[in-house]
């Protein structure tokens, strides 16, 4: 098992990697409308001159079925870009020879509508504007889970494409983005907000770790408070809507990591 990456900054550069948690192949996740998304066949350029960065995010991409280019400047990025050979763009900000700014400038004046999704370090309000008034079709910060870009990547292909997604499906559980019901191997539920919420955050990403800090800010937008047991009672409460057991005994895949939190398990575990 690899350990899940975060991009973010460091003294005397611009961008770091530093490890955060750990995961599997996010590539169990699987979105649909009645039918799985063709996403393996999708083929992203990632223009982004950090090596470290590149070595990091790839394997991840690659193991969410795309097939990725990388090129480290702008203008080779440029290049790629007006060839034609990929799907969305993956774009850093801070390049060499050409910016990130300049390079879908160029691409856009030639009404090339490509997807592009920015990733850089200059996450204030007006470098984020910049770009989407140039024609980013999205724009994520630094530092970022990879979790969270293939999640990204994945709403801005099915945007582009027209699709409506409207179910996530991992394994045999199946999470229903519009009614918010569950079904688990047979057993449908409906969920509240916040179980929603909840095992969204998990199956989003199979087999990576969350500590019950992560999950208070993710599903309730709130900082760690050692005094409250609201996330072990919303796990309790999702187990008893959709934990029953089959005649093989198989486990709920919301798995308790003793002494640290939950992760959504994949079967092959």
């Amino acid at each position: 098992m690899r350990l899940r990456c975060r991009v973010q900054q460091r003294p005397g550069s611009r961008d770091a990697i530093a490890p955060c948690g750990t995961g599997a192949a996010f590539a169990a996740t699987q979105l649909s409308n009645k039918e799985h998304m063709p996403l393996s066949a999708s083929r992203l350029l990632l223009v982004e001159d950090e090596v470290r960065i590149a070595e990091f995010v790839i394997p991840d991409l690659s193991a969410a079925g795309f097939q990725v280019t990388h090129v480290k400047d702008g203008a080779s990025g440029l290049a790629a870009i007006l060839s034609g050979e990929h799907d969305l763009v993956i774009l850093d900000v801070m390049l060499p020879v050409l910016d990130g700014f300049e390079v879908l400038a160029k691409v856009r004046e030639t009404g090339n509508a490509i997807p592009v999704i920015f990733l850089s370090a200059r996450n204030e309000l007006p470098d984020r504007l910049a770009g989407f008034e140039i024609g980013a079709d999205d724009y994520l910060p630094k530092p970022f889970f990879v979790e969270e870009l293939i999640a990204r990547i994945r709403a801005v292909m099915a945007r582009k494409s027209g699709k409506v997604i409207d179910e996530i499906q991992v394994g045999e559980l199946t999470l229903n983005l519009i009614s918010r019901q569950a079904n688990w191997r047979g057993t449908v539920a409906p969920l509240s907000q916040r179980e929603f919420s909840l095992v969204e955050c998990l199956m989003r990403a199979p087999n990576r770790i969350f500590s019950r800090q992560q999950i208070l800010k993710n599903v309730w937008g709130i900082n760690f408070n050692p005094e409250t047991n609201v996330v072990d009672v919303c796990i309790q409460r999702i187990r008893k809507k959709l934990n029953r057991q089959a005649r093989d005994g198989k486990p709920f895949p919301i798995e308790t990591i003793r002494g640290v939190g939950y992760r959504f398990q994949l079967e092959d575990e």
